[in-house]
């Protein structure tokens, strides 16, 4: 029996009934009629087998969705997905950059990026859904703690391998002795489609820009979670924004922020132009707290694509762009603050996972998001100390590994300036299912990247 994980209404409840309680609404009388008429609030998870659900089941669930999203929140106010009113409440938003300056990034740079961001994900992923004691226990076990080179099978101890087995899908080519380029993944498919949509519709798209270039290029069985809810949407006949908001309960989770890499990239010093392509990409998918998390990666990566060595001022820049009082604005500095405060970076990871770990799935944006900051504040924006520390602080360990290298190679400024052991493995080819891309160089994309930056309008 084919069953699509992520889109039916009986899995999506348990999650939606979360994620109001999280956005300041009260659930709990709705919560009991889906308890009361036998339903689960432990989401389905993906490649489990089906359990059968009655067609009452089924219509009671879409229902009950419908009836949590009229649900007032209290935190509308702080927490706003319109633009205007983000702008609003944004005292420090960034001021349009001079016509002449920044100069773009030079090729290298860009290619150090897109090296970054795959060597961060791939370290992430055979540890991805793995609970933060089993990645520091398969660390310690091959003498790689703290966590400073590729993850490896050899050495560890079978009742270990057996008790926290490696990411099933992901093991064969992110191993340290299976790696033999860049696999295909989302976290790097999703700035292949940018470039498209650059390529395509310039940096004044839409998000039904978005939209179409989705259903063109982008195979419904490489999305997840928001991602696929909204391709879901879409196909249903609905449009931007409604795709963000119909049944996905997984709008502030990280599928945003994982797009926005190329948004900065190509805005380089203008943080509020890459905030607001992100924001146009992210809302085709996402409402709030998620949309803020993609648009304070491209405001930070933005900054950081202007030559600078100062991820200080990087990670400011970024959250110029986000309404102070939002749940993420706090999470995000309060890992810069532990970051600060702490020498042990085991120490800050566990004052975050304390703080989040019971409120928010392991794929929510904020404390994936305040650990990407906190990991690249304590390593001062250094490539190797930033992507090993936001990998080993658990949760979304691929995505993370990914934004943070992503920053720290622009911080780096080559592929020269990257050590080899991150680079060599990937061997200049990256797999994906997005267009013509699969097995392109890293060095080609940096070019195509290159081109797009600084087009008409880019700093209107």
């Amino acid at each position: 029996m084919l069953r699509l994980t992520w889109v039916q209404p009986e899995d999506l409840i348990g999650h939606e009934l979360r994620q109001a309680a999280q956005d300041g609404r009260e659930p709990s009388r709705i919560a009991a009629r889906w308890r009361a008429a036998g339903g689960s609030e432990a989401p389905q998870r993906a490649g489990a087998s089906p359990a059968p659900v009655s067609r009452y089941l089924r219509q009671l669930a879409e229902d009950l969705l419908d009836e949590l999203a009229d649900l007032p929140s209290r935190l509308a106010d702080d927490e706003p997905t319109d633009l205007l009113r983000i702008h609003a409440l944004c005292s420090d938003w960034p001021a349009q950059p001079a016509p002449s300056a920044p100069p773009a990034p030079t090729p290298l740079r860009l290619e150090a990026a897109w090296l970054g961001r795959a060597a961060g994900c791939l370290l992430g992923k055979p540890v991805e859904k793995l609970p933060l004691t089993a990645i520091r226990q398969l660390a310690r076990a091959t003498g790689n703690w703290p966590l400073n080179t590729w993850f490896t099978a050899r050495g560890v101890p079978e009742e270990l391998a057996t008790a926290h087995p490696w990411n099933r899908r992901s093991a064969a080519t992110s191993l340290a002795e299976n790696i033999d380029g860049m696999p295909e993944d989302d976290d790097l498919n999703y700035p292949l489609l940018n470039l498209l949509l650059l390529q395509r519709h310039g940096p004044r798209f839409t998000t039904t820009d978005v939209a179409k270039l989705w259903l063109d290029e982008l195979p419904a069985g490489r999305t997840f979670t928001a991602e696929r809810v909204a391709y879901r949407n879409l196909l249903s006949g609905l449009e931007p924004p409604l795709t963000a908001h119909h049944r996905n309960p997984f709008r502030e989770w990280i599928g945003a922020l994982i797009r926005a890499d190329v948004h900065g990239w190509t805005n380089p010093g203008a943080p509020a132009c890459a905030a607001e392509q992100a924001y146009r990409d992210a809302t085709l998918t996402h409402t709030a707290n998620g949309v803020y998390a993609a648009m304070f990666t491209a405001a930070t990566i933005a900054q950081a694509a202007t030559g600078t060595h100062d991820i200080h001022a990087c990670l400011r820049a970024g959250l110029t762009v986000v309404p102070p009082r939002s749940r993420l604005a706090k999470a995000v500095r309060h890992g810069i603050q532990l970051a600060d405060a702490h020498g042990d970076f085991a120490t800050v990871v566990d004052e975050l996972h304390a703080t989040h770990a019971a409120t928010y799935h392991w794929v929510h944006a904020i404390p994936n998001t305040a650990l990407i900051a906190a990991a690249l504040t304590h390593a001062g924006g250094d490539f190797t100390g930033s992507v090993c520390r936001a990998v080993s602080g658990g949760w979304d360990t691929d995505s993370n590994g990914a934004t943070a290298g992503s920053v720290a190679a622009l911080l780096a400024g080559s592929p020269a300036a990257l050590p080899d052991r991150w680079t060599s493995p990937l061997k200049n080819r990256l797999a994906t299912s997005v267009a013509d891309f699969n097995g392109t160089g890293f060095d080609t994309l940096a070019q195509l990247t290159h081109s797009l930056t600084h087009l008409e309008a880019v700093h209107p």
